[in-house]
């Protein structure tokens, strides 16, 4: 430590010598071309007449420039050793200012003996403007010896830390998915590809309201895979913004497929407009757990509260109780009244009516005996605790609107079927979605039972708004359905939503088992979660240090996030993050992203504008609807009156 101390001691000493050896020669220059006026002044000595003589032998005073350009030489050569104390306030251009304004009184200023005036007083202003030169080119020198570039400063958002390489590769087959994109790169915008090439292992599109799900990513999943022969489900929340659209792709690419398939809807405010379904239809209730799936189904969806307390038994009472009326119309008459408005109608018998009815059928003794012995021993408090949440929460349903939809019967729910593809699309409505999503969730739960088989035809169900239905077994359907070939993508706001609606063990479940994620702006629990999933980068840190007599910078490399939260949580619209998955046959190496996705707007505008809407499929009355809500009422009489009498 004490040799480098010395070292820097000798290296300051002969700076500070060149510096003093500069103005040594700018003062002979000035005693050499200003002589007279300093004999005027009385200022010339016989020593220094002596020096400057001998010094003129050298060819230093051959011409003006020599001179001055010498002195300019030295004070450079000690402003380049020079270590000033670091300021990261002084600026380049600041100190470059005052270099340029100094030059060019130093390097010109001689011009001025031309003037006609008295030599002492050119001589005067010319030593004078000299020196003041001198001292700004010092000045800006000394600014620049302390002048110091901190790139930090200008990222203040640590955005050239956190950019990373990514998929610009167009990855295509016949299931894939590819949305293009553009990322920043090192600050550099370059293209990229989103390529969702296994949607099998399912999608999960996350994002606040306005983050774009539905324009930039939801639409694309639907235009793309019926462009590529796929049959499709879709649960159309805000009916009809998906509805129209997949109905006009499918005008425009039928021809992709060996048997056009054919297009439904089901609408609860049209009925114009809207197909009839029964999604309780005998032909697909194979056995009793499709009753009890079913009952669960509906019941659930009508009391999201219960989700969280399956088990329970005033929760798995009243789901006990649906489905042994689910099950006693599938066994009467061949299932000839196996709706869901006739269910509805069966349970508002009286209870001595009812259980009579009920005892008949051998198969569901099991499930009316505790409610039959509760009312045998007259416990009615236990009994209605039993039924009347069944009973008040099917009420709702009871609707001529969705009786007439419920109780017909113009396709089936297998929409994968080689010989019979479907596209269907169900919309709810979301000023009344607690009624219209529970019987929604009910005909989601049979399509999903119909669909999960081999060697049907490639099938997409997209879920707009998930967390507004409800079917259980969201789970196997991912883990099970890949290999039958369907495609399960799932549209929601945030993660706390999921957990709201499905409990938190069974929302931490599809948070993990989705194989590809696309994050719109998300915020809190989400935005750590996908954060973490979307793992670390090697990144750079710079850190200063200033002090009086040195500066150090230091630079490192470590690990930290690719995608902080907080900067999920500040995404724009358009903007996603998130990973995809690959297979074997098709390898990414760079599965995580970040980038604004690229909507060709005024083609979509222009598309869109030529849309057609969805046709009307029948003229339907206000009398009709209420003569099948009649009859219904009067189906359930006749079948007491056969049964008991």
């Amino acid at each position: 430590m004490a040799s480098t101390g010395e070292n820097e001691q000798a290296l300051q000493k002969i700076i500070d010598f060149i510096r003093l050896l500069s103005i040594v020669v700018l003062l002979l220059h000035f005693y050499f071309y200003c002589h007279q006026a300093l004999d005027f002044w009385k200022l010339t000595f016989q020593i220094a007449d002596e020096i400057v003589k001998s010094v003129s032998n050298t060819g230093l005073f051959l011409d003006i420039y020599i001179s001055k350009v010498s002195t300019l030489g030295l004070l450079t050569i000690s402003l380049v050793g020079a270590r000033g104390r670091k300021d990261e306030r002084i600026n380049l251009r600041q100190a470059l200012i005052l270099i340029l304004s100094g030059l060019f009184p130093f390097l010109f200023s001689h011009y001025l003996f031309v003037l006609d005036f008295s030599d002492s007083i050119i001589s005067g202003i010319y030593i004078g403007s000299t020196s003041g030169g001198y001292i700004l080119i010092l000045s800006g020198g000394t600014l620049l010896s302390r002048l110091i570039k901190i790139n930090f400063r200008k990222d203040i958002f640590n955005r050239l830390n956190e950019s990373f390489p990514q998929e610009e590769r167009f990855l295509d087959n016949e299931y894939s998915i590819n949305l293009p994109a553009a990322y920043t790169l090192q600050g550099k915008r370059r293209t990229s590809w989103i390529n969702v090439i296994n949607p099998f292992r399912s999608l999960l599109v996350i994002g606040t309201p306005g983050a774009g799900k539905s324009y930039f990513v939801v639409r694309h999943i639907i235009t793309q895979h019926i462009r590529k022969g796929f049959t499709m489900f879709i649960y159309d929340f805000k009916y009809d913004d998906l509805s129209r659209i997949a109905y006009n792709t499918l005008l425009k690419f039928s021809r992709q497929y060996k048997i056009k398939p054919k297009f439904f809807v089901i609408n609860f405010e049209d009925l114009s407009r809207s197909h009839r379904c029964n999604p309780l239809d005998p032909a697909t209730m194979e056995d009793i757990t499709d009753a009890t799936e079913s009952s669960r189904t509906i019941m659930l969806g009508l009391n999201r509260d219960w989700i969280k307390k399956q088990g329970d038994f005033f929760v798995e009472s009243p789901i006990n109780f649906v489905t042994a009326i689910i099950w006693f119309l599938r066994k009467y008459d061949n299932g000839k009244f196996c709706t869901l408005p006739h269910v509805i109608e069966l349970m508002q018998l009286d209870y001595p009516h009812l259980f009579k009815l009920l005892r008949s059928e051998p198969e569901i003794e099991v499930l009316i005996n505790p409610f039959e012995s509760a009312f045998r021993n007259e416990a009615m408090e236990q009994l209605e605790g039993q039924i009347a949440s069944a009973k008040i929460g099917m009420a709702r349903l009871s609707s001529p609107q969705l009786y007439y939809v419920l109780s017909g019967n113009d396709f089936t729910l297998d929409i994968n079927n080689p010989k019979e593809p479907k596209i269907v699309c169900m919309g709810n409505n979301p000023q009344k979605q607690q009624i219209y999503g529970a019987v929604l969730s009910l005909y989601i739960s049979r399509v999903i039972k119909l669909v999960n088989k081999k060697h049907q035809q490639k099938c997409s169900l997209v879920f707009d708004e998930f967390p507004t239905i409800y079917f259980n077994g969201i789970d196997s359907l991912i883990a099970t359905a890949r290999a039958n070939k369907v495609a399960t993508s799932l549209a929601v706001q945030d993660y706390s939503q999921l957990k709201k609606d499905y409990g938190r063990d069974q929302a931490e479940v599809i948070m993990n088992i989705v194989g590809n994620v696309i994050s719109g702006q998300v915020v809190g629990e989400t935005a750590k979660l996908l954060s973490e999933r979307f793992g670390k980068i090697v990144q750079e840190r710079e850190s200063v240090s200033i002090n009086m007599s040195d500066t150090s910078v230091s630079r490192s490399t470590q690990l930290d996030s690719a995608i902080p939260p907080s900067k999920i949580a500040a995404l724009s619209s358009g903007e996603f993050v998130g990973t995809v998955s690959d297979d074997p046959e098709q390898k990414i190496d760079l599965k995580v992203f970040h980038a604004e996705i690229l909507n060709d707007h005024a083609a979509l505008r222009q598309e869109e504008e030529g849309y057609k809407p969805i046709p009307a499929i029948r003229k339907i009355s206000h009398y009709e609807i209420q003569q099948n809500y009649f009859k219904i009422k009067k189906d359930i009489q006749e079948i007491v009156e056969a049964k008991l009498n």
